[in-house]
């Protein structure tokens, strides 16, 4: 397996990635990430070093970006994980984990503070991610409470608190 950032010619592979790797959530219906990441890519939340694929044997197998966020209401710049996505048929083998590693690794060496995301509480504290509300921040809809996860940086500061803001496209899903 190959861990590399997305290249331009990655889009069309990377929206199979994820509609095979939601569309279990989706039953009947189209799953919303493949159209997420498209919208994340045109805004200006984008960071382009932080989204990443894997591949095996030349395809692109899976799939993270990490966007820019924000926090609290001087809007303190943060990232926020996800989607990521692993085609159906090689989960649990170690690629979501090797896209964890890599996204979180790149964050760290760009000096970014924290990344949050909201994701299954028993699989991301391996990464280092705890409670976000440990970190005193906080999602903008408390029902998330529960699955709302922070994972601190070299570069974290204890200012870094607060409401915790995606970016855009996430609030138009």
């Amino acid at each position: 397996m190959l861990v590399r950032r997305e290249l331009p010619g990655d889009a069309r592979a990377v929206a199979a990635v994820h509609a095979d790797a939601f569309a279990p959530m989706y039953p009947g219906a189209t799953p919303v990430e493949p159209g997420l990441v498209d919208a994340l890519r045109a805004d200006e939340a984008w960071l382009p070093p932080l989204s990443l694929v894997a591949e095996v044997d030349g395809e692109v197998v899976g799939h993270v970006c990490v966007t820019r966020a924000t926090l609290g209401p001087d809007a303190l710049p943060a990232l926020g994980l996800g989607p990521l996505g692993v085609r159906e048929r090689l989960e649990g083998r170690g690629v979501g984990s090797a896209l964890v590693h890599a996204v979180l690794g790149a964050a760290d060496a760009l000096d970014e503070g924290v990344v949050v995301l909201l994701g299954h509480p028993d699989y991301y504290p391996r990464f280092g991610f705890r409670p976000a509300a440990e970190l005193d921040i906080h999602p903008e809809v408390a029902e998330w409470a529960p699955h709302f996860q922070a994972r601190p940086l070299t570069a974290y500061h204890e200012r870094l608190r607060g409401t915790f803001r995606y970016a855009a496209p996430f609030g138009e899903l």
